[in-house]
């Protein structure tokens, strides 16, 4: 299979879905990026500003401590593949000025983005991904019950018919951005999901 190909034609469908629900709106559609081979695929909730400008995913305020993260790891981002559940930002417009902020994704918009995530992981085929956040944690897992709190870094089982991976819940790293005091817990997730691929056979 050329993955990359397959990848390809699977964007290449979310675009004219867009096109056709979104008809009288331009969605500007961040592709996931990195290897295709990855054994480990990071996924996060959905692009922001500096992610839509430059279409590339974790650019932005997140992505400076994605850096760090991968450090940790000991990896380059050409070493992983990084997507997020939703392909294009989601937005509010302030009543007054009306300018665009960011949003938390809408259930719609996951539905319609979520088959896109589903392909990503059957083919990349990842030994693990590290979901980012709550929204990452429920489309992976396809649980809204679970809650990043209660399982972040420990190694989850990848539900019947999605891979033969595993999910590895961490917080969004925008998360110790407003939340300064997750950052030890967050560095800690991370020792342990390094430690975690380094065990692996």
């Amino acid at each position: 299979m050329n993955k990359q190909k397959e990848l390809d034609k699977a964007y290449a469908h979310l675009d004219a879905l867009l096109r056709d629900v979104y008809a009288s709106q331009e969605k500007i559609i961040v592709r996931g990026e990195g290897n295709p081979d990855a054994a480990l695929m990071l996924v996060g909730e959905a692009p922001g500003e500096q992610e839509t400008l430059q279409r590339k995913p974790f650019v932005g305020k997140a992505g400076q401590n994605l850096t760090g993260f991968l450090e940790v790891l000991g990896l380059d981002r050409q070493d992983i593949y990084i997507t997020n559940v939703v392909k294009f930002r989601p937005v509010k417009i302030h009543p007054v000025r009306g300018s665009l902020s960011n949003r938390p994704p809408k259930r719609e918009e996951i539905a319609l983005c979520y088959h896109l995530l589903l392909a990503e992981m059957r083919i990349v085929n990842p030994r693990v991904v590290a979901t980012l956040g709550n929204t990452a944690l429920h489309a992976v897992a396809d649980d809204n019950a679970l809650t990043i709190g209660a399982v972040h870094g420990r190694a989850l089982p990848m539900p019947a018919g999605q891979g033969g991976g595993c999910i590895f819940p961490l917080y969004h790293p925008a998360s110790i951005i407003y939340k300064r005091d997750l950052q030890q817990v967050y560095l800690q997730d991370v020792q342990a999901l390094a430690q975690f691929l380094g065990d692996l056979p």
